[in-house]
């Protein structure tokens, strides 16, 4: 029943014509857990919430199905806008993005113009930006285009997914840019040719590309909710005597929060990625998708309404 849920919510995100109605009906239904607002002023006000409690955050403007150019530019000036005010604001946080929100499936031309755009504002404003991987029809073009743009900008980074069979030749590929990584398992439905089907082989592809990229010496975001991966990664440190600025945990907004402030009073660094926008649809389905307990949740606040 969970993976038939899984696959359910999983082709329910990429339904454009539903995309377009939680749009005009807004955050309801239970995804305001899961997306800090709609606007930035909104998800600014969630950021301090959490610098406050020690907590640094990576921001994501959301935004899935960009067809013209004109779209993916407003997408930039919006991610743009949002940069200068973590400047302004001094805010601990980094930003994280979509290729495909900035173009990549109108033409290279166009994205590369929106994240040279992007990347400029950023470091002006001394943000970091994280490049988000998305399906596998997109991996490749995702890491070409990355490495482009590491040769240009040092401020810059990207995902890989565990649960992908290429995933450990892309670690030992990127090594020579000294690539600032988000490692996670992967939230895509994609076919057994391209990626792990069972659990536990990508929770073992998810450690071993862990230990290669902590061990090449490059900065390490592990993003999970897994504690056995959470744990993993601390006995690793340790036997390595691999410094705590080298590496920091990663978990989404709205989930496991007590977990995150435990991390952060054990003395190690950890980052919530806080969405926000109007273009939540998708990204609350895969959400939905991950664990039942968010579909619960989500059933609980239907019925008090």
């Amino acid at each position: 029943m969970e993976e038939l849920m899984r696959d359910l919510f999983l082709f329910l995100s990429k339904n454009r014509l539903l995309t377009k109605l939680a749009k005009r009906y807004g955050l309801r239904f239970g995804a305001s857990r899961f997306v800090a607002g709609e606007t930035i002023s909104q998800a600014v006000e969630v950021i301090k919430d959490l610098n406050r409690k020690g907590l640094a955050v990576t921001i994501d403007y959301l935004g899935e199905f960009v067809d013209s150019e004109a779209e993916a530019f407003t997408m930039a000036d919006n991610t743009i806008e949002a940069i200068h005010l973590i400047g302004r604001e001094e805010l601990n946080s980094q930003l994280s993005l979509k290729l495909t929100s900035m173009g990549l499936d109108i033409s290279n031309q166009v994205v590369l113009k929106n994240m040279r755009r992007i990347l400029n504002a950023a470091k002006q404003n001394n943000v970091f930006v994280t490049i988000d991987m998305e399906d596998f029809t997109r991996c490749q073009k995702t890491i070409d285009l990355f490495k482009q743009l590491k040769l240009e900008y040092h401020h810059v980074g990207t995902v890989i997914q565990a649960y992908l069979y290429r995933s450990e030749k892309d670690i030992e590929d990127l090594n020579e840019y000294s690539p600032n990584l988000r490692l996670v398992k992967g939230a895509y439905k994609e076919p057994v040719e391209v990626a792990f089907p069972e659990k536990t082989d990508v929770d073992e592809n998810f450690k071993k590309i862990i230990k290669m990229h902590l061990l090449n010496g490059n900065y390490t975001a592990v993003a999970t909710h897994d504690d056995a991966i959470i744990e993993y990664t601390k006995n690793l440190v340790k036997e390595y005597s691999i410094p705590n600025d080298l590496f920091e945990f990663q978990m989404l907004y709205g989930i496991r929060p007590e977990r995150q402030l435990d991390l952060v009073n054990e003395g190690y660094k950890t980052r919530v990625y806080v969405p926000y926008g109007t273009d939540w649809y998708g990204y609350f389905m895969r959400r939905l998708a991950e664990r039942p307990a968010n579909v619960t949740f989500v059933l609980k606040g239907i019925l008090k309404k």
